[in-house]
């Protein structure tokens, strides 16, 4: 579905204030390093600071102001031929050098900012991706589209738990509006010790500080559905109205402090679209298929200001806050929900940070804070019991009922930083702690549950049900032929709990430059957590970087070779431990009840329990432990002509103690038990090129080679025969055999700015399922088997094969995640066009459109521009009509 949008957008270029620290090494053309070498660093505002490398070539600049630099080099006969222009940000920032041969005379252009080249410092891995400027821009603004793109640029490279989003060095933030953003940074120093998460699929998003000048922002998009496609899942056009304002404005309060302010209302009515099967309300035959478009309107207000004050020339201190509050009518509703499904969404969230920067000689200390609070509910538009068809609809009232949750988050770190001749050390601690107040009265109202069975769809199956209700007969005769409800759930009891959660990281990484040409970084991790037995959680990490040739006397090497190594552990979720507590048979008690003969009555609470084997609790294994990942991987690197670089890396992963759940069947019911017992192996082989040809054109793509096995896809993986667990080792989730992507931006004639977002995938693999609980375990994620004979009652023709959706004793059974659904295709782009006007701006740049006091853009952005059909999760049960298919566009 083609979605476009309008923009306009008043802008100026800013300069950014806050503290900060640059860092590199000066080497001359064949590589070896140059002490003694000057390095000159110019503010925008122009403030000069200079310094002298030391006897390895390194240099130091500490207690900067955060902003815009140029940044030159030269020692005697050799110099820098441009000066680069750097955007510096909190924290310690690196920036290789390489001196040419001075030459007698030569014209000096300011580069905008230095192309991609390989080195071996860490974090200038070519694999990565460094966003700003033009290059974000190209990127969705939605903040659910914006998440959505970076994921898809981060690849298939997080391991089993997906990527990792830090915003300004916290986790557990969203993201915050892309007119704060001021860099993203993508797989940078994937075995860096700092970090708990896989540097592969890690995703670090900067915001912007304060500014010395006065600055403002004001934009609008307007969209609709005469901009749209029709929704090839239903019959008529799904509406879509899209309303976003905001603006941001920057400066200086004083002589110490500045401000960054950014505002926004967004008004989104998105059209959800219901497709399925479904019965006629006046005969009750099945209509098959059934669509139907319905307008949910979402409203959004997000404030971001920011604070940065100067506590003395080398001390910095940042605030900054966040505010979304969020109101959506009739959630839930689309895919297989009907309407009176619709639940109202309210939340909004609390984001307070505080960060302090201290510089002292070669060594910067980091001290941050954040603090969330997030408060949502969800109240039900329709009381009543649900109904879940599987495979066709689901319709009654919402199961959700009425929930409310209350979470507040603390996060403290301290970094520091020190450079001691050839070393970089870096080292710190970070201690996490939440606690939250749960309200829930999820299935309190009940769930009946309809499914297929021999020679019966489970559309079928509730049609027969009605009719014959109507007709008067007794639920035993509705059931022998063929009729009745499938299983009944009903949640009773308290739905209040509260619990807390805490873990703490201790690291130590050192980067070592053993030779001019060879890097060295290694670094231990040592993590804890509560709620889990499990005290020994060291992480090893080390890496190699090695630039063969670059020695004195010979020329400089244009090739990097990389190898690491290292040790990811996971954590156990504070979100796991509530549905622990909330099911364990105390708080509350869990029913289901197969073959129920009362639909549609609710039966009285007090007789729940005299139904035999009838409770569901949830537990946690006395024997779980937190889940870790080896990751190893080799690459090459290679500088290429006109500022290109290209990357071929290998990585392979193996995840041991990963989560999953299974089932254990005793006389009081059903015990769903959480372990950590699954295995992971990834294998992987990523190329990525760089460049950035021209002035402009800057242009980024990748292409993976994934293969993804594994016993489990997480907590709510459950193995399809408890009595015989065996046998699901197979495709994991994220086992996408391609993908390529591609983005960048293209000033073509006239000023006028493309930036293309391109993302191919080939289909991932689903489960196929039988839609009925086969063993008694109340679950409904049975396989089927593939037929030995063919005349078998029941069977279906798939292209699968013939599959039997009542296995028996000598078939074997369809192995896990066994279904491959449709690639996709999404190519997104915007095209922009910058008006300058007004007195020009007294800060003397020579770039076009950016040297008047006021620029307006007009943009356009269209996503999915080639208006393919992208579908969404696949149907696996074989008794649904649309097995194999799906009913909703991707990421609907």
């Amino acid at each position: 579905m083609r979605r476009l949008a309008a923009l306009a957008v008043v802008i100026a270029a800013p300069v950014w204030s806050q503290t900060a620290g640059l860092r590199g090494r000066v080497t001359d053309p064949s590589g070896s390093v140059v002490p003694g070498a000057s390095v000159t660093l110019l503010s925008a505002g122009g403030s000069r600071y200079s310094t002298r490398t030391t006897v390895d070539g390194a240099y130091l600049f500490s207690g900067l102001r955060s902003g815009e630099y140029l940044l030159q080099a030269s020692a005697p006969s050799l110099t820098v031929p441009e000066p680069l222009r750097v955007t510096l940000d909190a924290g310690l920032q690196v920036v290789n050098l390489e001196l040419q041969l001075e030459r007698a005379s030569q014209q000096v252009t300011v580069q905008d900012s230095a192309g991609p080249a390989v080195t071996t410092d860490p974090t200038g891995n070519a694999s990565a991706l460094v966003m700003r400027g033009d290059d974000l821009a190209a990127l969705a603004d939605d903040p659910e589209d914006l998440q959505a793109d970076l994921e898809a640029l981060a690849g298939p490279s997080a391991g089993p738990s997906g990527t990792a989003t830090y915003i300004d060095g916290f986790s557990g933030s969203g993201l915050p509006p892309k007119e704060s953003i001021r860099e993203v940074r993508i797989n940078q120093n994937p075995f860096s010790p700092e970090y708990d998460k896989l540097g592969y699929g890690r995703i670090e998003v900067f915001t912007k500080p304060g500014t010395e000048k006065f600055h403002g922002t004001g934009y609008c998009n307007f969209a609709d559905d005469a901009w749209n496609s029709r929704n090839p899942y239903a019959q008529q056009k799904a509406p879509f109205l899209l309303h976003e304002f905001g603006a941001s404005g920057s400066g200086p309060l004083n002589r110490r402090t500045s401000f960054f302010v950014n505002l926004e209302r967004h008004a989104i009515d998105n059209g959800a679209v219901i497709h399925g099967s479904t019965l006629d309300p006046v005969t009750l035959a099945v209509v098959d298929p059934f669509t139907d478009v319905h307008r949910i309107p979402q409203r959004r207000v997000i404030i971001y200001p920011r604070l940065d004050y100067q506590l003395s020339a080398n001390q910095t201190l940042a605030l900054r806050y966040g505010f979304t509050d969020v109101d959506i009518h009739d959630a839930g509703i689309g895919s297989f929900n009907l309407v009176s499904r619709g639940v109202h969404a309210r939340g909004h969230s609390h984001a307070v940070q505080i960060m302090e920067t201290a510089a002292l000689g070669s060594t910067i200390n980091e001290t941050r804070f954040q603090f969330l609070r997030n408060d949502a509910s969800n109240m039900a538009n329709q009381a009543g019991a649900a109904i879940q068809v599987l495979g066709a609809f689901n319709g009654g009232g919402a199961p959700v009922r009425y929930s409310s949750i209350e979470q507040n988050s603390y996060e403290l770190q301290n970094y520091t930083t020190m450079l001691r001749g050839a070393h970089t050390w870096r080292w710190g601690g970070r201690l996490r702690a939440a606690t939250t107040e749960d309200v829930s009265q999820q299935n309190f109202g009940g769930t009946f549950t309809f499914a297929g069975g021999p020679g019966i769809t489970s559309i079928e199956r509730y049609s027969r049900t009605l009719l014959y209700q109507q007709a008067g007969l007794s639920p035993a005769e509705i059931r022998a032929l063929g009729g009745g409800a499938s299983q009944f759930t009903i949640v009773t009891g308290n739905p209040r709990v509260s619990a807390g959660h805490a873990d703490a990281g201790l690291f130590f990484g050192d980067d070592w430059r053993l030779r001019p040409n060879v890097t060295v970084s290694f670094g231990l991790r040592y993590e804890a957590q509560n709620h889990v037995d499990d005290w020994s959680d060291f992480a090893p990490r080390l890496a190699v970087a090695w630039a063969p040739g670059a020695k004195r006397g010979k020329s400089s090497s244009k090739t990097v070779l990389r190898a690491g190594f290292g040790m990811f552990y996971d954590r156990f979720s504070l979100t796991n431990t509530i549905t622990a507590l909330r099911y364990n048979g105390l708080i509350e008690q869990q029913y289901s009840i197969a073959d129920p003969d009362f639909f549609p009555l609710i039966p009285p609470p007090a007789t729940l329990a005299s139904f035999a084997s009838a409770q569901t609790r949830q537990q946690i294994s006395s024997s779980l432990r937190a889940p870790y990942l080896l990751q190893a991987a080799l690459s090459v690197e290679r500088q290429l002509p006109r500022n290109t670089t290209i990357a071929l890396t290998y990585t392979g992963s193996h995840g041991v103690h990963t989560l999953r759940s299974n089932v254990v069947l005793n006389e009081a019911g059903s015990i769903y038990l959480m372990e950590s017992s699954g295995l992971y192996n990834q294998n992987q082989v990523i190329a990525n090129v760089n460049t950035r040809a021209t002035k402009k054109i800057s242009l980024m793509a990748s292409y993976t080679h994934n293969h993804v096995m594994s016993t489990s896809d997480g907590l709510s993986t459950f193995p399809a025969n408890p009595i015989h667990p065996s046998g699901e080792y197979g495709p994991a989730a994220t086992d996408v055999h391609h993908r390529v992507s591609m983005s960048g931006s293209i000033e073509t004639w006239g000023g006028l700015r493309l930036s293309p977002l391109l993302n191919l995938e080939s289909g991932p693999p689903f489960d196929i399922t039988v839609g009925r609980d086969l063993y008694g375990d109340t679950l409904f994620n049975g396989r089927p088997g593939f037929a030995t004979d063919p005349n078998r009652p029941g069977v279906i023709p798939t292209r699968y094969g013939l599959l039997d959706p009542n296995p028996i004793p000598g078939e074997n059974i369809v192995p896990r995640n066994f279904g491959r659904g449709p690639g996709s295709i999404m190519f997104n782009v915007r095209a922009a066009r910058a008006f300058a006007f007004g007195s020009r701006a007294a800060s003397g740049k020579s770039s076009p459109g950016t040297d008047h006091r006021f620029n307006l853009t007009i943009s356009m952005s269209a996503r999915n521009l080639l208006n393919h059909n992208n579908p969404g999760p696949i149907i696996g049960n074989i008794t649904s009509p649309l097995f194999g298919q799906a009913n909703q566009p991707a990421g609907a």
